[in-house]
């Protein structure tokens, strides 16, 4: 990064980022949202049971040990897959199940506690009593309040999946923002470090307040409190 300016390098960088997270955070919401529901519909039955363990197994083991372990038993297997590398579609998978997978663990243990709460309320007990079909009362009437605290992790995990994604990004071989800072570390490239860390606070800032925004559309209630304030 000698010679070069901060701005460019980030500008450069920062797509290859910004592809790779909303890959990483899309796989989290598809396999993490439902995940959740789905075990909180079936509670302390076998399916969230083993639901929720693959969820905690997905939270304490680390990327830099699930990125090797998917190099070497699926990349190295699968014709199309390079164990490492940035320039195809298909090379944006394995990075991204890296970073989505743990996430998706944290999503699933968030909205099925959502959705446990929302279901132990008196309007949905109310809304059985009066023969509300079970599918509509999960879409329509607890799923917006479940998802609450899933939405209010999404906002900074995904600044986290952008700016927290170094290991990913180095065992890939993702050009990066990431890369750049690992690099900038070795380097100590003073400049570089800073204008990355400042960035990174500044996703992370943007991030929390779109979470904040979008909580108070589907929660009126924290509309009503910051009223009354």
């Amino acid at each position: 990064s000698k010679g070069r300016p901060v701005r460019d390098i980030i500008a450069q960088s920062f797509p290859n980022s910004l592809i790779l997270g909303l890959s990483a955070l899309g796989i989290a919401i598809c396999i993490g949202v439902p995940l959740g529901v789905i075990s909180a519909i079936r509670k302390n039955s076998w399916v969230d049971w083993g639901s929720m363990s693959i969820a905690m197994i997905g939270i304490c083991v680390p990327a830099f040990t699930v990125g090797p372990l998917l190099q070497i038993y699926i990349a190295a297997h699968l014709p199309g897959l390079k164990v490492a590398g940035w320039g195809s579609p298909v090379d944006i998978l394995l990075p991204a199940l890296t970073l989505g997978l743990t996430t998706a663990a944290y999503l699933a243990r968030l909205t099925r506690g959502g959705m446990l709460e929302i279901l132990s309320q008196d309007f949905i007990r109310t809304a059985r009593a009066k023969g509300v079909p079970s599918n509509k009362l999960i879409t329509r009437h607890a799923l917006r309040g479940g998802l609450l605290p899933a939405i209010a992790f999404i906002g900074p995990s995904f600044a986290a999946l952008i700016s927290g994604s170094f290991i990913v990004e180095t065992i890939f071989q993702v050009p990066g923002m990431g890369q750049h800072f690992v690099n900038a570390v070795i380097a100590r490239d003073e400049f570089l470090l800073l204008g990355v860390a400042l960035f990174f606070g500044f996703l992370i800032v943007i991030m929390n307040l779109a979470a904040d925004i979008l909580t108070g559309v589907l929660d009126p209630r924290v509309r009503l409190d910051s009223n009354q304030k």
